[in-house]
């Protein structure tokens, strides 16, 4: 019974640290362009390698 003493402070404050967190991720606009991560991950923005070594001649 005694963990209690110590276990339910820190759950308090670990889940009170979430929350900062997220509404600090909130506040800095983390979400406000959701669609444009998923576009980059797709974009192709390096050339073929057949392009890469006829630059290089």
């Amino acid at each position: 019974m005694e963990i209690l003493v110590i276990l339910v402070p820190l759950a308090l404050s670990l889940g009170l640290a979430g929350l900062a967190a997220f509404l600090w991720s909130l506040k800095s606009g983390q979400y406000e362009d959701l669609d444009g991560a998923a576009w980059r991950a797709i974009a192709d923005d390096d050339p073929p390698q057949e392009v890469q070594v006829q630059a290089k001649r």
